[in-house]
């Protein structure tokens, strides 16, 4: 088992949406406008409900209702709808990798609370297009889902390894690699922006934590799920390493705050997207 066969597994499984395809080429078509990006997404009805639903739910708590496509590019960014659309379709992704050995609902629920942490955290420090942030930590561990699916005794063996190991490098032991590392390389083979997969290609890369604070971010949002949703033994997970602090600047009060705005949204979001 190589990580080319399970990128190709993944990508031969599940392919994105042809409206999120045609909605990244119009984003980098520096001759379109808005309309050309409120005429793609509004011909996708279901798209379209769900992200006029997210897009006046607690991920932006804009002051106004947001009421048409139009309104919601010009209000959120065309950048921004990019990103709720993927989120919109990992639902759907999670779904064709469903294995008797994961609890899907479980496993939906810690990937939003990990991107609702992460897109508070991004908001707290003033990073440009937080919302990217909720994408990848929602996807940061899809690729468990594959393993599960490709590979069940394998998996098995994973889940029967009996260690305080954390759980990359509980990956690493058994499998050669961890689960984000996968994960990033099928967001790569999806031809998903640069700022979605490299993040979590790299989440567990502590050099790259120490220097980047999109990676270390996220890493600092996993960390906060498996702490809160996780019944294994890592509650006194670190959430502070060295690698992340050297590069994310965040107060106790602002890490209690996400951790306050994960539990009370979380399940709302969650159903707004399955």
């Amino acid at each position: 088992m190589t990580l080319e066969k399970l990128v190709a597994y993944a990508a031969n499984s599940f392919t994105l949406p042809d409206v999120c395809l045609r909605l990244r080429e119009v984003l980098d078509d520096h001759r379109s406008d808005a309309d050309d990006i409120a005429r793609l997404i509004s011909v996708d009805p279901s798209l379209t409900a769900k992200i006029l639903k997210l897009a006046n739910s607690a991920l932006f708590r804009f002051p106004s209702q947001i009421d048409s496509i139009s309104r919601a590019v010009n209000v959120v960014g065309g950048e921004a709808l990019y990103n709720l659309s993927v989120a919109e379709t990992a639902n759907a992704a999670f779904k064709t990798f469903d294995s008797h050995l994961i609890d899907q609902e479980k496993h939906w629920n810690e990937s939003v609370y990990c991107g609702m942490a992460a897109k508070y955290l991004a908001r707290h420090v003033g990073l440009r297009g937080s919302e990217r942030f909720f994408v990848t930590g929602i996807l940061h561990n899809l690729s468990e889902l594959v393993m599960a699916k490709y590979d069940a005794d394998g998996y098995q063996q994973y889940l029967s390894e009996d260690s305080k190991l954390l759980p990359w490098e509980k990956q690493q032991l058994v499998f050669g690699f961890d689960f984000a590392h996968l994960s990033g390389l099928i967001l790569e083979r999806w031809q998903l922006p640069l700022p979605l997969f490299y993040p979590v290609r790299n989440l567990h890369n502590v050099q790259k934590q120490a220097n980047e604070v999109d990676i270390a971010l996220l890493a600092c949002a996993q960390r906060v799920t498996i702490r809160e949703k996780r019944q294994d033994g890592q509650e006194n997970i670190d959430l502070f390493t060295p690698a992340i602090a050297n590069s994310l600047d965040i107060e106790g009060e602002a890490l209690g705050n996400a951790v306050i705005y994960a539990n009370q949204e979380t399940s709302k979001i969650a159903s707004l997207i399955n």
